[in-house]
């Protein structure tokens, strides 16, 4: 993995357009932290295994600052410049994230328009719906979400981001965990 993420990450700095990355990138690269934390917290600090994967942590935490900010940044331009949005080169999380970003902008386009119109109209924006991130502790159907849209089936281990009100009956019977991205 860290390969494959120094590879993003250099892609990413270096070209002008958004790199591709696979819809499951940032997905690969918690689990490949976590990973790296559990496996550093195992052994003795003073090892130098530890300190080697203490050092690879450190660089796979700037590469994966650098390559968000990076992102970020093109991704901004993109709806700033009312560009179509480079969906084959987004991961999961960025096409959610987009979502709002982009209807967020279209209102506000909007908004500009008419008021250069000599007009002031209410401009409604549709606000999004909070989501919870679960990993699924055991095998599931699929479901029709809070939204009513069709979620699933899972496996035990899988990961998916799903309305609220359905992610707390699943952590409540005990199908699910919620996990928590920092």
């Amino acid at each position: 993995m860290y390969a494959e993420l120094c590879a993003a990450w250099q892609q990413e700095i270096e070209g002008a357009e958004l790199a591709r990355l696979l819809p499951d990138f940032y997905v690969k690269v918690a689990d490949y932290v976590k990973r790296i934390r559990e496996e550093t917290r195992m052994l003795d600090r003073k090892s130098v295994k530890a300190a080697l994967l203490e050092r690879e942590l450190q660089n796979v935490k700037r590469m994966l600052q650098e390559l968000v900010w990076a992102r970020y940044k093109k991704l901004v331009k993109v709806v700033g410049e009312g560009q179509k949005m480079p969906s084959d080169s987004l991961t999961a999380e960025e096409t959610e994230i987009c979502a709002g970003y982009v209807s967020f902008a279209e209102a506000y386009q909007k908004f500009a328009q008419n008021l250069l119109m000599g007009q002031v109209l209410k401009v409604s924006v549709a606000k999004p719906r909070k989501r919870v991130v679960l990993r699924f502790v055991k095998a599931i159907p699929a479901i029709i979400g809070a939204d009513m849209k069709p979620y699933g089936p899972f496996t035990a281990e899988d990961v998916a981001s799903l309305p609220v009100e359905n992610a707390k009956v699943l952590v409540k019977q005990g199908l699910a965990v919620a996990v928590e991205i920092s």
